[in-house]
């Protein structure tokens, strides 16, 4: 951290630092102690939101030798304001310095703004805050202190960080000292009168944080309305209707320890005092309610029908709406849904109308589908777990409803050839024979040729072979080239080579330009240039842009100039992409500057930005330097030069700076140092030692890398002493490694014990392991112990692993509760293994409580399941059904989903027929 701003100091260079941290681990105090060492004289200023930082850029305040100070960078970098502040520092960064923007984030906030845009997302929303984070110099505040500096701090015996480091918490001190504990206590433990009212408010704030509010500011009236759900019935007879609220909102802001709590007042940015009506959640609640306390809860539906009312973002609305849709909560989803829509959102209108198509009402889909089109992107690219493009979905639906011309008119428009496909056997089942034909060779130009050999073959099983040879007529004599190769390639691997020689003389036969062209290659690869030239010709004739461009670069070769040049026009204007650009070329060559400009004109309209670079580059590369540079400058008016490129030649990198053989050869050997004694080449020079033998050789390595600091090592070294014979020195070695955070070395332990014979020994293993609190430790022994023939030990080993919340000892004691009978013991560890992140073992005990036939416990294990997100929840709920042979309540189900409590939701939308089972599918 210091090195970086210390660099910036001396340099002339803006620069970016971030530190990244958890909740209370010290990101601010970290980043307050390294500016006041390193940058005493500099001018701070302190920007509170994404306005304040852009109207502070727009009027060019950073004055040489500034820190922008820019805390919880999230706040400042999220949503439409967030991503126009992001993109002005963006450009500031690329001006002259010295200044220093730092920021503190947390890391699940920077995975998020810097993670590539999920499947099926219509626009980047985030490019800006991502590109600007990626260029960020990260500093890391790890949530902990290692083992040795703990050491160090517990020698201090009175001060505050000997009593935080003696108090555990894994080694967070920092947030001992931000009474984080105390701060959880007091919301866990909360008594009467009025702490349930306060919990039922905290914990709606924790909720509302955690599952789309992106703002830390929580407004009053939206956790008012939201924690009315959280109270059980008897709390809520027993409240004053008129001051419960205002009690329980006392208690959420109780200072604990006079330091922090639970809820917060803001500060007034514009002067002093608070906000009124907003409150901001304590830090250390907020993470903890995303790591451990409410990650899997599902919040009561008061939460969600105040979210709807109250929050007025449309980008949370729309995550918040995507959470219940992901638990399978489609009524909320789709009521959280319908308020950025009816706002003319068009990013909600996609997931809205598949809900309302899953549902069933599908007149109220194809309305939603209707807008997504006219919104001017009915073609996105969706995930595949989600359907199809807008047109698709519309085709599908007015086939449903016997519109057949409006299907096939939509299928038309749209870009995916599913809707072609299967409405081509549709028509062919019905016996339309000339409709689907007509549908095959179009799916077949779409990409979807298969279809069109599917149909030739059910022709021919029944007879039909005047059928089979009329559609591949039509797709020789209608089809684009690129569905002709796709079904020559399709005849030829299934041995057909003749069919496919016929299908493109039919081609040729039918006047398609086309395939004229590709037979025409054909014929030159076989030596027949005078067929192919004639074949180019006819093709050319035709208006086939690709024939065009060969012939014309035919006549540029011969030196016809004005000949290539008509024929480069030709090309042009039947759509051929690189025929303006050879035209420019052409013209250029020939002295005719301005007939040139205008064809790279008409080359660059309709390109992207990218394409463009790609032409300045071309054009460059043939000889026309200054033309290059005039259309990069036309095209990127004001872009600054890029790092590491030519300010002369902006579209090219800058050349490397000459480097004397001398300098090249201490850079090597300066490469080879590092990587000979870096921790991770000492580790693999001391296994290939070991392997080879040279035990010496080994343990000089061990050793180096041992006093470097890698606990790893220490094992590598007991593992020597063992083979050499030194069991004591073996196992003092194995100790050091354990105590360093090593619980592999317990294996080197026992395994000298076995050798001993030493059971007495094993058992006190266990026994002096308690001091280590090690959940990897703990399963490690667990597996001795049970591979020894001691099964109570292992039990109890698990049980300490499983207290200290290790997924795979939860899941390990739910099978053996499970065994003995224990069925609810079962389930409670099941669900906090699916709360430490494992929640394979919900799922294998509802198939266990199904097959012994108790279906309640079963679904209601999916139940939990669903609340955890796993995937599969929803689909294995509607199959216990059905193989109930309950088709009624697995249709409800599928259709409609879940309620926010235990209970499948009633019908909120009108039904289908029964057939309809998987909506954009016939």
């Amino acid at each position: 951290m210091r090195d970086h701003l210390s660099g910036a100091a001396t340099a002339d260079l803006p620069a970016f630092v971030l530190i990244r941290g958890s909740s209370c681990t010290g990101k601010t105090r970290t980043a307050f102690e390294a500016v006041h060492s390193c940058l005493p004289d500099w001018q701070l200023v302190f920007p509170k939101s994404p306005a304040k930082l852009l109207a502070l850029l727009d009027a060019d305040a950073l004055a040489p030798r500034t820190v922008l100070w820019i805390d919880e960078a999230q706040n400042v970098f999220t949503g439409t304001d967030g991503e126009q502040a992001a993109a002005a520092l963006r450009s500031r960064l690329e001006q002259p310095g010295p200044i220093v923007a730092l920021g503190t984030l947390w890391p699940e906030y920077h995975r998020a703004l810097t993670g590539s845009p999920p499947p099926g997302a219509v626009a980047d929303e985030r490019a800006h805050a991502r590109a600007l984070l990626h260029q960020a110099a990260l500093v890391d505040v790890p949530p902990s202190f290692d083992p040795q500096a703990l050491r160090a701090l517990r020698a201090h015996v009175h001060d505050p960080l000997g009593i935080a480091a003696r108090a555990g918490m894994d080694g967070r001190i920092t947030q001992v000292l931000a009474a984080g504990p105390q701060l959880l206590d007091h919301y866990q433990q909360a008594v009467p009168p009025h702490g349930p009212y306060g919990h039922a408010v905290i914990t709606a704030a924790m909720d509302a944080r955690r599952l789309g509010h992106s703002s830390p500011l929580l407004p009053a009236a939206l956790l008012e309305a939201a924690a009315v759900g959280y109270l059980t019935d008897e709390q809520r007879a027993a409240a004053d209707g008129d001051t419960w609220f205002s009690a329980a909102l006392e208690y959420a802001r109780e200072k604990v320890m006079g330091v922090a709590a639970a809820l917060e007042p803001v500060a007034d940015p514009e002067g002093v005092g608070a906000l009124p009506g907003v409150y901001r959640l304590n830090d250390y609640l907020d993470n903890h309610a995303r790591t451990a306390g409410r990650r899997l809860a599902f919040p009561p539906d008061s939460f969600w029908t105040a979210v709807r009312d109250q929050v007025t973002g449309t980008t949370d609305l729309r995550t918040f709406a995507e959470h219940a849709r992901r638990h399978f909560r489609f009524r909320i989803a789709a009521g959280l849904y319908q308020v950025p829509a009816d706002r003319g959102d068009p990013y909600a209108l996609r997931p809205l109308a598949l809900l309302r198509e899953r549902a069933g009402e599908a007149a109220e889909a194809m309305r939603l589908w209707q807008r997504l089109v006219e919104a001017g992107d009915p073609d996105a690219h969706i995930a595949e777990r989600e359907g199809y493009p807008a047109l698709t979905h519309l085709a599908f639906l007015s086939e449903l409803a016997g519109d057949k011309e409006a299907a096939e008119r939509f299928a038309e428009r749209s870009s995916d050839y599913v809707a072609l496909r299967e409405l081509a056997w549709e028509r062919e089942r019905s016996g339309e024979t000339e409709a689907a034909e007509r549908l095959a060779q179009q799916a077949a130009d779409a990409g979807a040729v298969a279809v069109v050999q599917a149909l030739a073959r059910s022709r021919e099983e029944s007879g039909d072979a005047a059928g089979v040879e009329r559609l591949y007529r039509r797709v020789a004599a209608f089809g684009t080239a690129r569905a002709l190769r796709e079904l020559d390639g399709l005849f030829r691997r299934s041995g057909d080579v003749r069919g496919a020689e016929r299908l493109w003389q039919q081609a040729v036969d039918a006047g398609n330009s086309g395939g004229m062209v590709e037979v025409a290659r054909q014929r030159e690869r076989a030596g027949d240039l005078d067929a192919a030239g004639l074949l180019i010709r006819r093709a050319a004739a035709l208006g086939n842009g690709i024939a065009l461009a060969e012939l014309a670069e035919d006549q540029e070769a011969a030196g016809n100039t004005e000949a290539a040049a008509l024929l480069w026009q030709h090309a042009a204007d039947a759509g051929c992409d690189r025929a303006w650009e050879n035209l420019a070329l052409l013209h250029w060559r020939a002295g005719d500057e301005d007939a040139s400009e205008r064809s790279w004109q008409q080359a660059v309209q309709g390109s992207t930005e990218r394409g463009v670079e790609e032409l300045v580059r071309r054009r460059a590369g043939a000889g026309d330097a200054d033309g290059a540079a005039r259309m990069w400058r036309r095209a990127f008016p004001g872009r600054p030069v890029g790092r590491g490129m030519n300010p002369e030649r902006p579209w090219e990198e800058a050349p490397e700076p000459e480097e004397t053989e001398a300098a090249r050869h201490v850079e090597l050997l300066r490469r080879q140092a590092a990587d000979r004694d870096s921790i991770g080449a000492l580790h693999e020079r001391a296994l290939r030692l070991e392997k080879a033998r040279d035990l010496g050789g080994a343990e000089r390595i061990w050793q180096q890398a041992a006093d470097r600091g890698n606990t790893y090592a220490l094992a590598g070294l007991a593992r020597l002493r063992e083979w050499a014979g030194d069991r004591d020195g073996a196992e003092r070695l194995a100790w050091q490694a354990l105590s360093s955070g090593d619980p592999t070395a317990v294996n080197t332990l026992a395994r000298l014990r076995e050798r001993a014979g030493d059971r007495t020994g094993l058992r006190r293993l266990c026994r002096t392991a308690d001091d280590i609190d090690s959940p990897m430790l703990i399963v490690e022994l667990a597996r001795i112990h049970e591979a020894a023939g001691d099964a109570d030990g292992a039990v109890r080993l698990w049980e300490r692993a499983g207290r200290a919340g290790d997924s795979t000892a939860l899941v390990e004691l739910a099978r053996r509760r499970e065994g003995a009978g224990d069925a609810e013991g079962a389930e409670r560890l099941a669900w906090l293994a699916a709360a430490a992140g494992n929640v394979s073992m919900l799922g294998e005990l509802a198939r266990l409580r199904e097959q012994s036939g108790d279906r309640a416990s079963a679904e209601r294990l999916w139940w939990w399941a669903a609340d955890t997100g796993l995937r599969t929840a929803l689909n294995e709920m509607v199959e216990l059904h059905e193989r109930a042979g309950d088709e009624a309540a697995a249709d409800r189900l599928y259709r409609h989903g879940l309620d926010a409590d235990p209970s499948t939701t009633t019908p909120w939308l009108w039904r289908v027929p029964a057939h309809w089972r998987r909506p954009g599918v016939l």
